[in-house]
């Protein structure tokens, strides 16, 4: 029930009186409480206002009319909202300022019963899709940044359900709304309403519950990324996936190694883990949704440095808060098998996420050791903050054991890559054209992008070139090509035709270069990757 109340009184008295309604509990616990214009709906008259309970609200869309300048072109729903109403929509969208650019919108108070306040946003150009330039689909990037911007307006009128107008696009409608409004804020006193999202009508409801599943598996990510690391151990990750199987249980099998990791001699894993307190953990993910249990798997590995100091080659104290964020790679390949077996994919999938913390103590690895992966490679460590290869390479010698089609590992693994990208795109490095292809398809759809590095010999070579071992981490030339020594380094662990390595470490985090992420943990590239598993069931290698 809808409860509205008039109230006509100066800026400072309708403060004040929404303070008392807040201290005193009136017109109930649960009311929603956000102050809005009478009348006519729009922002013209700051003096007559409405103090209005709002519990529901509407996203509407509308295109750029390209056919006249200065006005608007409604989408199927909004149309449709607009008959419902006589054309009041319409109307009040000319009377209340200029057309609505691309990711701009508007809020109209009072002028529909079921939704007490509607969010219209700009769409941008109607069918703008794929850019080449942009390596990205234009339309479904614009809807989502749309949507988002209306689901947060609303968040922040303290609305919490919110039906969203599918945009001709259910599904970057949907990732656009769950996207945008998450916000880790678990160990806050005060936190953010939380809102629940539907679909508008009926249009393409599989399209929206597939975008809700796709951008929830981010948000799995992103929760796991963002929090501090005495919350996110190396038990903790494994026992929140763990937990997040359990409703897939029928076609999910979960392993959590130990005492296995000595066992499969993994030297470089331990030789990382060894300085923390915290035991590490070899964590395994067995998805089969394909109807031949046979089938290769694609196996796709994480890095899971739950906290990255650095190691007796210590980092600089500033900004070391964020690497709690270093097993990103675990997090977002994680999340992406978690939503594999939601949206029950008919592929087999197996996830490897190596995870410890990278500590000094008495008992760390020390700059010049000499230690002996999994495939009997000997490393020479002369960088211990240059850990994630370590864990890696073993990891990949163990995802080879099960005959993969293709091999993709992930991780936040050198500060060149965000040199060299920035946060437009994640880097991939691939011995596999075919892989690059399927990879960079994905991305183009999600959004959420991709872009190729070399992978020369010219690179093999400065990290071949070791005094004490057969190979060292890290190059000849110390920070020279940093990002494509770390891959090149990776390669030598592998032997599959099909490979590539993630370097994500740019897309880490969001400030505001995507706007349909707040800031923080990003929870990047999850989408890209679950995009590349839903498309692969077709793919012949």
């Amino acid at each position: 029930m809808v409860f509205y109340q008039t109230i006509r009184q100066t800026d400072n008295q309708i403060a004040s009186h929404s303070q008392t309604d807040r201290q005193t509990g009136s017109a109930g616990e649960t009311a929603q409480k956000a102050l809005v214009v009478s009348v006519c709906g729009c922002f013209s008259d700051a003096s007559s206002l409405v103090l209005i309970y709002l519990l529901q609200g509407l996203v509407l869309g509308v295109f750029e009319n390209e056919g006249e300048q200065g006005s608007v072109h409604l989408t199927e729903a909004a149309a449709g909202f607009d008959k419902a109403l006589s054309g009041k929509l319409s109307e009040l969208l000319k009377i209340s300022g200029p057309a609505l650019k691309k990711g701009k919108s508007r809020i109209f108070y009072g002028i529909h019963e079921d939704f007490p306040c509607v969010a219209v946003v700009g769409l941008g150009k109607n069918n703008a899709a794929v850019c080449g330039a942009e390596n990205w689909d234009s339309s479904k990037e614009n809807i989502r940044q749309a949507v988002s911007v209306g689901c947060r307006l609303l968040q922040d009128l303290e609305v919490n359900h919110v039906e969203v107008d599918g945009c001709g696009d259910a599904q970057s409608a949907a990732e656009g709304a769950v996207l945008g409004l998450f916000e880790y804020d678990q160990l806050k006193s005060k936190k953010k309403t939380k809102v629940t999202t539907q679909l508008h009508g009926s249009a393409d409801s599989a399209g929206w519950e597939k975008g809700v599943l796709y951008a929830e598996g981010q948000n799995l990510a992103r929760l796991l990324m963002e929090a501090p690391a005495n919350h996110i151990t190396p038990t903790a990750f494994a026992s929140i996936i763990e937990e997040k199987v359990a409703r897939h249980a029928e076609h999910v099998t979960i392993h959590k190694r130990f005492d296995w990791i000595q066992n499969q001699e993994m030297g470089a894993f331990l030789s990382v883990s060894k300085g923390s307190e915290e035991p590490p953990v070899f964590l395994e993910l067995h998805y089969n949704g394909s109807p031949d249990p046979t089938r290769a798997p694609l196996v796709l590995v994480g890095k899971g440095i739950t906290f990255d100091s650095g190691g007796i080659s210590l980092k600089p104290s500033l900004s070391m808060d964020a690497m709690r964020a270093d097993m990103g790679g675990a997090a977002t390949v994680c999340a992406s098998v978690v939503t594999a077996a939601a949206l029950k994919l008919p592929v087999n999938i197996i996830g490897l996420a190596p995870l410890c913390e990278n500590m000094p103590s008495g008992k760390a690895t020390k700059p010049g050791d000499v230690v002996k992966a999994k495939n009997g490679k000997t490393i020479q460590v002369d960088n211990t903050d240059a850990e994630g290869r370590l864990i890696l390479a073993d990891a990949l010698c163990y995802g080879h054991t099960f005959n993969p089609r293709a091999i993709v590992n992930v991780a936040t693994l050198t500060g060149a890559m965000d040199v060299a990208l920035g946060s437009a795109a994640a880097g991939v490095f691939t011995n596999s054209d075919w892989l690059w292809e399927q990879l960079h398809k994905a991305s183009v759809v999600t959004g959420d992008r991709v872009w190729r590095m070399p992978l020369f010999q010219h690179y093999t070579r400065q990290v071949t070139d070791s005094q004490l071992a057969d190979l060292n981490n890290i190059g000849k030339y110390s920070r020279s090509g940093g990002a494509c020594t770390a891959a090149a380094f990776l390669r030598e662990f592998v032997t599959a035709p099909h490979w590539a390595h993630l370097d994500i470490a740019g897309v880490m985090s969001n400030k505001d270069e995507v706007p349909y992420l707040r800031k923080g943990m990003s929870g990047r590239p999850t989408r890209t990757l679950v995009e590349f598993a839903t498309a692969s069931q077709s793919l012949v290698t």
